[in-house]
């Protein structure tokens, strides 16, 4: 058995797409490797908190270069949808490839169709800000951080929220507010505002 480590996972060519921690490695074979007469191949159990069971199929897509469409997210279950999100935090960097954010100004469409919930409007908005696949938050405190630059948009920013009233409709949930509550729609209404980016409810 063996300590911490990082689980990189690596695309056709070798680059690393992405990682995950990991709190326990647990060596099962040894055997030598036909990559190399000083390698040897491994076999383990590992304990990773971050690896999702339906997040392989997510990054087969980036591997091979197929997470190239919008929508793709949408008929996948809850659990699929939170395996989307965090393969879209953990390739960010990947898919990004050191391009800077979109220009101040910028104008995006949300398509508010297939927000059922908080998971979709995160999918949703990545894919708006930064194409199929893409990442802008995957809860309140990783939007704000998005919305500050970084992360694919600059301030001040338009945003279009296509069908709002239908997403105003599933984003009802109450969520606090300092000493209130308000619904999740309006909260994330507020904090685009409050971050430099305008909302046009459409």
């Amino acid at each position: 058995m063996a300590g911490n480590a990082h689980l990189d996972l690596i695309d056709r060519a070798g680059a690393v797409m992405g990682s995950y921690f990991v709190n326990e490695v647990t060596v099962l074979g040894v055997e030598p490797s036909s990559h190399g007469t000083r390698l040897v191949d491994l076999t383990v159990t590992l304990w990773c908190d971050g690896a999702l069971a339906e997040a392989e199929q997510v990054w087969d897509l980036v591997r091979s270069g197929r997470l190239n469409r919008t929508g793709m997210w949408h008929g996948l279950t809850p659990e699929g949808r939170r395996a989307w999100l965090s393969v879209a935090l953990s390739s960010r960097q990947y898919r990004r490839r050191g391009r800077p954010d979109a220009r101040a100004g910028q104008v995006f469409s949300l398509d508010g169709r297939h927000i059922v919930d908080e998971d979709t409007f995160y999918c949703a908005i990545g894919e708006a800000v930064n194409g199929p696949g893409g990442y802008f938050g995957w809860n309140l405190d990783a939007l704000d951080d998005c919305l500050r630059g970084g992360w694919g948009a600059t301030a001040p920013l338009t945003l279009h929220w296509e069908s709002s009233a239908e997403s105003r409709t599933r984003l009802a949930k109450p969520v606090p507010a300092g000493d209130r509550e308000v619904t999740l729609f309006d909260l994330i209404q507020k904090l685009f505002e409050e971050r430099g980016a305008r909302v046009v409810l459409r």
